[in-house]
């Protein structure tokens, strides 16, 4: 049985790529440019933007003019393209940094984690790998540390555990607790 979805692809000959469809839409570029399609090849989002990833959590990170936002499924520029960079929405915030620093937007583009930490990583499963002065641990969508950091890296969680490195050279598991059990070797 056939799904709602356009079979055709005369729509992909318009576009030098197009990638598949997330959340709806699909990533297609044109002459260096960027926008989004939808199922029919419709341009949802125009050509405008430099760089885009694909949409996650209803939200996609776009750069114009050398400068990361995010847009809604709509088009509408939700983050400001002013950010250095910027990552996937995931758990209801993005990924964003400016001036080597790191922290993390909500929808409406409110800053619900500041800009404070060294790295990160997104939310998976509710927590963010974050990294300060060399050390890295978790924080919550809150932006409270949950677990420490106290390790030399940190993996996202999967599965309700993450991988991560600790000082003594040894890989761990970590449950969503910081219960740490030795990875075999």
């Amino acid at each position: 049985m056939l799904s709602t979805f356009s079979w055709s692809q005369e729509w992909t000959r318009q576009f030098d790529n197009y990638d598949d469809f997330n959340n709806g839409l699909a990533l297609v570029n044109k002459s260096g440019k960027k926008g989004f399609v939808n199922p029919k090849g419709q341009l949802v989002v125009p050509l405008v933007y430099d760089d885009a990833l694909h949409f996650n959590d209803g939200m996609a990170a776009v750069k114009k003019s050398g400068k990361w936002g995010f847009i809604d499924s709509n088009g509408k520029e939700v983050v400001l393209c002013e950010n250095d960079d910027a990552n996937s929405f995931a758990n209801g915030l993005g990924l964003v940094s400016k001036n080597n620093r790191f922290g993390f937007v909500d929808k409406d583009g409110k800053l619900i984690v500041p800009l404070f930490y060294d790295n990160a990583s997104c939310f998976s499963e509710g927590l963010a790998a974050v990294n300060k002065k060399g050390l890295w641990g978790f924080i919550n969508t809150q932006g409270t540390v949950v677990i420490p950091l106290k390790y030399n890296y940190a993996v996202s969680f999967y599965q309700a555990t993450a991988k991560v490195l600790k000082t003594d050279g040894k890989w761990y598991y970590i449950d969503k607790n910081g219960k740490e059990a030795l990875v075999s070797e």
